[in-house]
């Protein structure tokens, strides 16, 4: 097992996020938390990387426990968050974002390494690499701050909300990047998606969580051909 949450309680204020939480993602899969807006998607992606604090259960990740960590620390664990809204620093140059993914790190062979891999993975990238974060269209910008986060050597990645306000023909780019991102690394991908449905075709699995509980789980083929779940959550 490699994360495993049990009865997980997060809170802002007197609003309860996630609410007794249980489920366990293993090693190398990539499982999708699906939800509607307010479900709990993001502060349980923020509690796992450490911005949020965990009022109740627990979290750890390869055995031992994250709950109270810094995200610095748990970044140097392997556990890499890419928020959303395209989180990139718009006044640095594409290369100066990259190199913020490997800033902590001191092999630096190995991190010129990850850079060309991201650049490997979005050509595009590569052809900008001198222009500012600012000038990028919203699609760049995605594949820009995946990329830092490929730099940073990710174990665990987490991804929140990827396809946000992107057209769908760069929806699919991102999406494939992903996938081959994953199968090539062998890392474990946790991907909160309101594009159910693309998020579910890459998926190994999905969790469904409505107001912070949780719904359903299982496999991706396995929620999609389930009538009740298609027609409440997954939005076809």
């Amino acid at each position: 097992m490699t994360l495993q949450l049990s009865n997980v309680k997060v809170a802002h204020g007197a609003i309860t996020a996630i609410d007794d939480l249980t489920f366990t993602i293993n090693e190398g899969e990539l499982v999708t938390i699906i939800g509607s807006n307010g479900a709990g998607k993001t502060s349980l992606l923020r509690a796992i990387s450490g911005l949020l604090p965990v009022e109740h259960g627990s979290m750890s990740w390869r055995g031992e426990s994250i709950v109270g960590k810094r995200p610095e620390d748990l970044v140097r664990k392997g556990i890499v968050h890419v928020s959303e809204g395209k989180a990139v620093i718009p006044e640095l140059t594409v290369s100066e974002n990259l190199q913020l993914g490997g800033i902590w790190r001191k092999d630096r062979a190995d991190v010129a390494s990850a850079t060309q891999m991201a650049l490997d993975l979005f050509p595009r990238l590569a052809e900008r690499m001198s222009q500012g974060a600012d000038t990028l269209s919203g699609g760049e910008r995605q594949m820009l701050a995946i990329g830092r986060a490929i730099v940073a050597r990710p174990q665990l990645l987490l991804l929140d909300e990827p396809s946000l306000g992107l057209a769908p023909l760069v929806i699919d780019q991102i999406f494939a990047a992903i996938d081959s991102l994953r199968r090539s690394l062998g890392i474990t991908v946790v991907l909160v998606e309101q594009n159910a449905l693309s998020a579910l075709r890459i998926a190994d699995r999905g969790i469904i969580i409505n107001l912070g509980k949780l719904v359903a789980t299982g496999a991706s083929a396995d929620l999609m051909n389930d009538p009740a779940l298609r027609s409440a959550y997954l939005g076809y």
